[in-house]
C-alpha cells in the first residue's frame, strides 16, 4: 500500500485535493512559509535599490503577499500554528520593516503593513509585548508616515491608522503591554538646561518617548474613518494614563494639549469672518416665502449659511470640539484634565474666541452675525459641565473663585502640571503684552448692544444666541443676562381665580384676531409641547424628580470639577426693570413690521424666559400678586354660612370651616386694571389692537387671514389629491349675487354652514402661492415646530383653572358691497368658463392686495379695562359684533374701498395722511403682515400653555 500510495501521489489525479492537504499539513505549511521568506531575504539582498529596481519590487511584494496568506489562513485554524511560532522565534517582522521603510515602494509598504496587521491579529506569541516587535513597529510606522517619506494613498493611510487604533485597543485591554510602547525617559535638570521655552512648552524633546501617541496625533484632523480611528486611538490612550503615573506625567509635559487647542484655533479661523443667514432657494421655509423675505447678498467675502463649503468648515470645527468633549469625559486623571482645560482657555478663549467677540460689528458686513453664530453652536454642540464653565465664566466676567491651595505633596504630576502652567504663561505673555479683558467689556454688553442693531440678521442670530443660554445653560443668565431677585416664600404666587382670569385674558386677545380653525386641537398639541419643553429643561430636573428616600431632600449638583461654576439655579424672578427684557419688548412692539425670523426667535427667547421651573411669572410675565384687588360688592362672591358659635376653634369642623373659606377667596377673581398689567401684557394688548385697525382698513382682511392659515397648512403636510367637484342639479345650486363673483358666494355660504366641506379653492390658492415661490411641501407652521398643528376646527375658551370648555367659533361672514335680487340661473354650458374668469380675477384682487405696502396703524388706548369673569366668556370680538352685524361689514367695507382703506396704505407724498398724522416710515406688504398676524396669535397661545402647564406642575397656584 505505500508503494502505491505514494506513486499516486504524484499522479495528476491527486492534484486537486493537493492543495487542501497541503493547508491542513502543519508541516507542510511551515515549509511553505520558510521557501517564501528565503526568496524574500535573496530578492531583497540582490537588489541594490527597490526604488528602481521594478522586477525585484514586484517580486518582493509577491512574497509578503504569500506571507500574510499563510499567517492569516493558519490563525483560523487548529493548533499548531509553525508558521506563527516561526515568524516569532526567528523575528520575521525585523526585516520586512527594513524593506518597507528602504523600498519607497507604496505596494510593498501596503502589504508590510497588512503582514504586521496579521500578526497583531493572531493573539499569539505575545507580538504586542514584544520590545523588538514594538520598535520594529514604530520605526516602520513613523517612516513610511514622516516628512521624507512617498505621498501615500488614503486606502494605505487608513490601514496604517487603523493599525496603531487596533494597538491602543490592546493597550486599553490589558495595560501591561503599555511599557513595550511607551519607553520613558527622564529628563534630568541638566538636559532641561539646554532646552528653550518653547521647546519646553510644545514638548518636543519627548516625542521619541511615545511615537504611537504623535502617530494618532498627526491624523486627529481628518475626516473620516481615518479620523475617528485616530481620535478614539488617542481617547484609549489618554483612558490608559490613569493606570500609569509615568505616562500620566509624561501627558502632561508632552505637546498634548497645545497641539490640541492649536488645532481647535486654526479650525476656528478657517471659518469665514463675515456671514449671512439664507435659506436654499429651494428650502425657504413657508413662513417666510409667505412674507417680505428677500435672500441675503453674498460674495467672496460674506459667505452664505447655506453655502456647502462654510457648512463642511463648521462641521469640522465642531467636531474636533467634541472631541475635546470626548477627550475630557475619557480622562481620569484631574492633572490631564487641568492641563487640558487651561490650554482650552488661554489658547482658544482668550486668543481667539473673545478677540473675535470684542472686534465682530454689524455694520461691515455680518461680523457680529458670524461670531455670534459660532458662539450659539459652540454652546449647543459642548455639555461637559467643565468646558461650559470656562467658555461662559470667562466671556460673561464671573467673579474667580480662589480655591485653597493643596498641601504640596511631592506628586510628580502635580509638579509637572505646575511647571506646564508657568510655561504656557510665560509663552502667552511673551506673544500678547497688553490682552482684552472681559471685565470691560463682556458677552452680555455684547448682546444688549446687538439687540439694539439695525441689522435685522444680527438681531435674529443674537436673540438665538440668548435661547440657547436660556434653555441650555440658565444658571449662568441669572446673575449676569437677566436681572434677578430672588423669591423666599409663596406669598409671590398668583391665586387660583388670578391664574383663569389671566389665562382667559391671554385667550380673550388670541379671540380677537379671530379665524374659522378650531383651535382646541391646536392649543392640546400646545399643551403637549410645552408640557415636555417645562419638563426637559435642565432646571426643572431637581423639582419634577421623585424624592428616592425621605432623607434626600436634594438632588447631586451638576457634576463640575472647577471651583468657579455658578451655584445652582434657586428660585426667582425677572425684574421689570430687567435691560434684556425691556429690549425684547421694544422689538415686540413692532412685531407686524419685523422680520418673520426676527419674531420667531422673539418669541422663542420670551417663552424660555418662561419655561424655567425656578423662574416665577409673577411681576414681568403675569400680574404681581401685590396688585391683586377685588370688589367688595362682588355679586359672586357669596359667603359661608356662619359655624356654630359653640364650635371648638380648634376642632376639626372650624378647621374646614377656615380652609373653605380661604379656597373661596382664593378663587376670587381681582379686579383687571389696566395700569398693574406687566408691560408684556400691555404689548400684547397694543398689538391685537394693531390687527383690529388692520382688519377695519384692509379689505377681505379676515379672508386672507384664513386662507394665510390655510397655506400653512397645506406647507406643514402633503397636499392632498385634488378631487372632482361634485356635480350639483340645478335645484341645489344656490343663487348669485349680482356683481358678486360666484365663486366668492360659494365661500361665504360655506362659512354660514361649516357642516360642509370646504371648496378647494382656498387650498388651490394656497398651492399656487407655494409653488410660484418655489416652496417644497415641508413643516409650514408659523413657529417653525414639525411637531405642533396650526389648523383645527373650534377654540378653546378656559373658564376656571379645572376644566376648559369648548366652544365652537362664529364663523366671520363677509357681506357683497350690495345685495340686489338673484338672477336667472347660469346655463351649464358656459358655467365653468365663467367660473374660471372670475376666479382668476378674484386672485388678482387679492394678490393686489397683498402686495400693498402698509405701516404701523395707530390706536387708541382702551377707554375701559377688560373684565373677565366666571359668567361669561373672553371678550372675542367678531366682524358683526364690532361693526354692527351683516350691515355693518357692508359699511366697512366700503369704507375700505374708500376712504378707510385709502387712509392706512395711501399716504400723502409728504408722508403725512389727511388727517396730518406721520405715518410710520418703515412699510411692509400685507402679506407679511398676515403672517406676522398668525404667528402673533400661535404666540397668544403658547403663552397660556405655559401659564398652565406650570400651575399644575410646579404648584405655583395658591388656593390656601
Amino acid at each position: 500500500m505505500d508503494f502505491w500510495s505514494r506513486l499516486l501521489a504524484h499522479t495528476p489525479l491527486s492534484s486537486a485535493s493537493s492543495r487542501k492537504d497541503f493547508a491542513k499539513d502543519p508541516a507542510r505549511r511551515l515549509h511553505r512559509f520558510e521557501k517564501e521568506y528565503s526568496q524574500l531575504l535573496h530578492t531583497w539582498r540582490h537588489s541594490s535599490n527597490l526604488a528602481h529596481d521594478d522586477e525585484a519590487a514586484e517580486q518582493i511584494e509577491i512574497r509578503l503577499q504569500e506571507l500574510t496568506s499563510l499567517l492569516s489562513d493558519e490563525s483560523r485554524r487548529p493548533l499548531p500554528h509553525p508558521c506563527i511560532s516561526f515568524a516569532a522565534a526567528k523575528q520575521v517582522y525585523i526585516p520586512v520593516a527594513k524593506i518597507a521603510t528602504s523600498s519607497y515602494n507604496e505596494w510593498i509598504i501596503k502589504e508590510a503593513v497588512l503582514f504586521f496587521a496579521t500578526l497583531i491579529e493572531s493573539e499569539e506569541e505575545a507580538f504586542v509585548e514584544n520590545d523588538n516587535f514594538s520598535g520594529s513597529l514604530t520605526n516602520l510606522l513613523v517612516r513610511i508616515t514622516g516628512a521624507n517619506s512617498i505621498r501615500l494613498s488614503a486606502e494605505i493611510e487608513a490601514r496604517i491608522v487603523e493599525l496603531a487604533f487596533n494597538i491602543t485597543t490592546k493597550i486599553r485591554l490589558n495595560p501591561e503591554i503599555l511599557p513595550a510602547w511607551f519607553k520613558s525617559h527622564h529628563h534630568g535638570p541638566h538636559d532641561a538646561k539646554h532646552v528653550d521655552g518653547h521647546d519646553k512648552f510644545t514638548g518636543k524633546t519627548q516625542k521619541q518617548d511615545f511615537p504611537l501617541f504623535y502617530l494618532l496625533m498627526d491624523y486627529i484632523h481628518h475626516e473620516g474613518k481615518v479620523g475617528d480611528f485616530a481620535r478614539t486611538g488617542l481617547l484609549y490612550i489618554i483612558e490608559a494614563a490613569s493606570s500609569s503615573v509615568l505616562l500620566e506625567q509624561w501627558i502632561v509635559e508632552s505637546d498634548l494639549s497645545t497641539l490640541m487647542a492649536t488645532g481647535l484655533g486654526a479650525l476656528y479661523s478657517q471659518l469665514s469672518r463675515k456671514l449671512v443667514i439664507d435659506h436654499p432657494s429651494n428650502e425657504v421655509p413657508p413662513c417666510l416665502a409667505l412674507s417680505d423675505y428677500e435672500h441675503p447678498k453674498s460674495n467672496y467675502e460674506i459667505v452664505s449659511s447655506c453655502s456647502p463649503e462654510f457648512l463642511s468648515h463648521v462641521d469640522t470645527f465642531l467636531s474636533h470640539l467634541l472631541f475635546w468633549q470626548d477627550v475630557l469625559n475619557h480622562c481620569k486623571s484631574v492633572e490631564v484634565k487641568s492641563t487640558l482645560l487651561e490650554h482650552f482657555q488661554v489658547i482658544f478663549l482668550q486668543q481667539l474666541l473673545y478677540p473675535s467677540l470684542l472686534e465682530s460689528s454689524d455694520v461691515d458686513g455680518g461680523s457680529s452675525v458670524a461670531v455670534l453664530t459660532y458662539l450659539r453652536r459652540i454652546l449647543e454642540s459642548v455639555d461637559h459641565p467643565d468646558m461650559i464653565n470656562l467658555i461662559l465664566h470667562y466671556l460673561l466676567a464671573l467673579p474667580d473663585v480662589v480655591s485653597p491651595a493643596p498641601a504640596d505633596s511631592g506628586d510628580i504630576v502635580s509638579a509637572a502640571r505646575k511647571r506646564k502652567s508657568l510655561d504656557l504663561a510665560t509663552m502667552m505673555a511673551s506673544k500678547s503684552e497688553e490682552a482684552a479683558d472681559p471685565l470691560l467689556f463682556n458677552l452680555v454688553d455684547l448682546i444688549r448692544a446687538c439687540l439694539r442693531s439695525q441689522n435685522h440678521q444680527t438681531v435674529h442670530v443674537t436673540l438665538q444666541l440668548v435661547s440657547t443660554i436660556l434653555k441650555r445653560h440658565h444658571r449662568y443668565a441669572v446673575t449676569t443676562l437677566l436681572d434677578t431677585e430672588g423669591v423666599l416664600d409663596e406669598s409671590h404666587h398668583r391665586t387660583a381665580g388670578a391664574q383663569a382670569q389671566e389665562i382667559d385674558y391671554l385667550m380673550a386677545l388670541a379671540g380677537t384676531i379671530g379665524g374659522d380653525d378650531a383651535f382646541n386641537e391646536l392649543y392640546e398639541n400646545l399643551l403637549r409641547d410645552t408640557l415636555g419643553r417645562v419638563e426637559n429643561h435642565p432646571c426643572s430636573t431637581p423639582l419634577i424628580t421623585p424624592k428616592t428616600s425621605s432623607n434626600n431632600h436634594q438632588l447631586p449638583a451638576v457634576p463640575d470639577s472647577l471651583p468657579s461654576a455658578p451655584r445652582s439655579v434657586r428660585s426667582h424672578t425677572l425684574r421689570p426693570e430687567d435691560p434684556l427684557l425691556n429690549i425684547m419688548l421694544d422689538r415686540l412692539e413692532t412685531f407686524f413690521t419685523n422680520p418673520v425670523e426676527t419674531n420667531l426667535c422673539l418669541t422663542e427667547a420670551v417663552i424660555d424666559l418662561a419655561v424655567c421651573g425656578y423662574m416665577h411669572l409673577e411681576g414681568w410675565f403675569l400680574r404681581s400678586p401685590q396688585s391683586y384687588h377685588f370688589d367688595e360688592d362682588d355679586e359672586e362672591d357669596e359667603e359661608l354660612p356662619l359655624p356654630d358659635p359653640s364650635l371648638d376653634p380648634e376642632s376639626q369642623e372650624y378647621a374646614e370651616y377656615v380652609q373653605m373659606q380661604q379656597l373661596k377667596e382664593c378663587r376670587r377673581r381681582p379686579k383687571w386694571n389696566q395700569s398693574s398689567l406687566p408691560r408684556l401684557l400691555k404689548v400684547l394688548q397694543l398689538l391685537c389692537d394693531q390687527v383690529e385697525a388692520y382688519r377695519e382698513q384692509v379689505p377681505r382682511f379676515d379672508d386672507l387671514l384664513q386662507q394665510r392659515r390655510e397655506a400653512f397648512q397645506i406647507a406643514d403636510h402633503a397636499p392632498p389629491i385634488p378631487t372632482p367637484s361634485r356635480a350639483r342639479t340645478p335645484s341645489s345650486q344656490a343663487p348669485t349675487v349680482a356683481g358678486t363673483p360666484s365663486i366668492e358666494k360659494g365661500m361665504f355660504d360655506e362659512a354660514r354652514n361649516p357642516s360642509r366641506e370646504r371648496p378647494s379653492g382656498l387650498e388651490v390658492f394656497a398651492q399656487r402661492i407655494l409653488s410660484e415661490l418655489g416652496t417644497p411641501s415641508r413643516s409650514g407652521s408659523p413657529r417653525g415646530r414639525k411637531e405642533t398643528r396650526r389648523v383645527a376646527s373650534e377654540r378653546v375658551v378656559p373658564m376656571n383653572d379645572a376644566t376648559l370648555l369648548r366652544t365652537p367659533i362664529p364663523n366671520r361672514s363677509f357681506s357683497p358691497t350690495s345685495v340686489a335680487s338673484a338672477p336667472a340661473p347660469i346655463s351649464w354650458d358656459n358655467r365653468g368658463d365663467i367660473l374660471n374668469s372670475q376666479a382668476k380675477a378674484f386672485q388678482a384682487i387679492d394678490q393686489s392686495i397683498l402686495a400693498r405696502r402698509i405701516g404701523i396703524p395707530e390706536v387708541k388706548p382702551p377707554v375701559e379695562p377688560i373684565t373677565l369673569s366666571y359668567d361669561r366668556k373672553p371678550a372675542i370680538v367678531s366682524a358683526d359684533s364690532a361693526e354692527g352685524g351683516e350691515d355693518a361689514s357692508d359699511d366697512a367695507e366700503g369704507e375700505g374701498e374708500g376712504g378707510g382703506e385709502d387712509a392706512l396704505l395711501a399716504p400723502s407724498e409728504d408722508g403725512e395722511t389727511d388727517a396730518g398724522t406721520v405715518v410710520e416710515e418703515k412699510t411692509v406688504s400685507v402679506s407679511h403682515v398676515l403672517t406676522n398676524v398668525v404667528l402673533l396669535q400661535s404666540f397668544l397661545f403658547e403663552m397660556a400653555s405655559v401659564v398652565q402647564v406650570r400651575a399644575g406642575l410646579f404648584d405655583e397656584v395658591r388656593y390656601t
